[in-house]
């Protein structure tokens, strides 16, 4: 899937994995292409209906403000990322991304920040934190 809004590009792509779902996004990190994958995830949610969610997150460029992350978290609140593990993986560093993390759980969503893909795989299959 590839999404275009106000000049600005990102590519979203989805696999089924077990009782799963990965979502690969990439381009440019923008609010409008942020806000536009997570509608298709939520899509993608509502079609598969997965146990859990791990986003890969390869975006580039400044970070979002912290109440750009509000406001998505708001705007997801109630469309199916309830009952289920997301891992929000951005190897690159995660800026800001600790406060979608602390928002989605003040929403009800099950939500983890990681900038370790290991950690993060082993918290949605096994609710272990870090390795032993």
């Amino acid at each position: 899937m590839l999404g275009t809004m106000d000049d600005t590009t990102y590519g979203l792509t989805f696999r089924r994995e077990g009782d799963g779902l990965r979502a690969t996004v990439s381009g440019k990190r923008t609010f409008d292409n942020t806000v536009a994958y997570w509608e298709g995830i939520v899509a993608q949610i509502e079609a598969k209906r997965p146990r859990w969610l791990y986003v890969s997150d390869h975006l580039q460029g400044p970070e979002l403000q912290i109440g750009d992350w509000l406001m998505l978290v708001s705007s997801m609140q109630g469309r199916g990322l309830e009952g289920m593990r997301i891992a929000h993986v951005r190897v690159g560093g995660m800026d800001h991304l600790e406060y979608c993390e602390i928002f989605a759980r003040e929403a009800g969503i099950d939500a983890r920040a990681f900038n370790d893909p290991g950690v993060a795989e082993r918290w949605l299959r096994y609710g272990v934190d870090d390795a032993a």
